[in-house]
């Protein structure tokens, strides 16, 4: 504990000596941590999302403006006994038109210069979740597709598929890039830590004659490069706060009522705390990089 204590004390001296090079470092870990806490932010809504959308996912079988009640009563049969319908519902073309322009007040104007309604009838499907994990609605989909009166049929599970995994790929590409910042980060805690250990060049070799420990000779550096971690990953939680905060007010409306559980959210408590321990982390390993050539 008495190492422990000493380091902290140093390390925090150490900082406030070399407080112009510091800043330098400090600033490195914070943009690495605002460019990791921005991916995170965006793809934890992102992921909201996706879950509530998944969770009420539905398909829609347009139908052929000149499809028979008799095919409209088949395609409905074939969904009744799938056992893959949570229910469905009738949409005619007045229903459907009728709908556009209440949803969609700004383009209403647009449907009005048509002699003939160009909205087609249709059957929207909500799909039950154990149909969408087994793969029965999938062969649904292709079933009714292949039936007589029907025009189209659009699933939201598969345009839900492209955009996961369009996430992935921008998740691993932003991880890939706050790796290589926090890379450059600690290679900048570590040179500025070995400029605080040139300084103190005198005094280190003097502990060693006296035959201090090793952790009283290196525990201080490593302690101020875990102080600038942590630093800089406070610092770029409340950037990141700020940012989300500036949004919300612009966007938030629009943005929440994307939603359906409500609004944006910020990172969660345990986001948050890997954030700061990750700092610590990056600070720390230059910091320990740095106090090897202290003895």
């Amino acid at each position: 504990m008495r190492a422990l204590d000493y380091a902290l004390r140093e390390g925090w001296a150490s900082l406030w000596r070399g407080r112009g090079s510091t800043a330098c470092a400090i600033i490195a870990i914070a943009l690495a941590i605002v460019v990791l806490g921005s991916l995170l932010l965006v793809t934890w809504n992102v992921e909201r999302l996706l879950a509530e959308w998944t969770s009420a996912a539905e398909f829609s079988v347009y139908l052929r403006d000149d499809a028979t009640s008799e095919q409209r009563g088949a395609i409905e049969t074939l969904i009744d006994g799938s056992g893959v319908a949570d229910g469905r519902e009738y949409v005619s073309k007045a229903d459907a038109l009728t709908r556009f322009r209440s949803e969609f007040t700004e383009l209403a104007p647009l449907a009005t210069g048509f002699e003939e309604n160009p909205f087609p009838a249709s059957v929207e499907v909500r799909v039950r979740a154990e149909a969408q994990n087994d793969g029965r609605a999938d062969a649904l989909v292709r079933r009714i597709a292949a039936l007589p009166g029907v025009a189209d049929v659009r699933y939201d599970r598969e345009w839900l598929t492209r955009i996961a995994s369009g996430l992935a790929a921008v998740r691993g590409t932003g991880f890939a890039l706050a790796l290589l910042m926090a890379l450059a980060a600690a290679v900048t805690v570590a040179s500025v830590v070995r400029l605080g250990l040139q300084a103190r060049r005198d005094e280190i070799e003097i502990m060693q004659l006296v035959g201090s420990p090793i952790a009283f000779i290196r525990g201080p550096f490593v302690a101020e490069g875990l102080l600038q971690g942590g630093l800089g990953a406070l610092i770029a939680l409340v950037v990141l706060w700020l940012g989300f905060s500036a949004i919300g007010g612009w966007w938030g409306a629009e943005l929440g009522a994307v939603l359906e559980s409500g609004s944006l959210q910020f990172l969660p408590a345990r986001f948050c705390a890997s954030l700061v321990a990750g700092g610590m982390a990056v600070g720390g390993a230059g910091g320990l990089v740095a106090a090897r050539h202290a003895a």
